[in-house]
């Protein structure tokens, strides 16, 4: 997945933001009884953050490593 295709509501999210729904949607998916398109829907958005949280790692990493 490249960073194009992550949404730009995720792409403006802070390292905590992301984070912080990240544990939002795993609590979510762990506490309840839900349809498969919501599942679905939150598991896309939940590989969308994840990747947002890789990529703004690999920018800190390649900004410590230049220093």
């Amino acid at each position: 997945m490249k960073i194009e295709n992550i949404p730009a509501d995720i792409k403006s999210k802070s390292l905590k933001e992301a984070r912080e729904e990240i544990n939002e949607i795993l609590t979510k998916l762990e506490s309840q009884n839900l349809d498969f398109n919501t599942i679905e829907n939150s598991y896309k958005r939940l590989i969308n953050l994840n990747k947002h949280v890789e990529n703004l790692f690999k920018i800190k990493s390649k900004q410590i490593s230049n220093s």
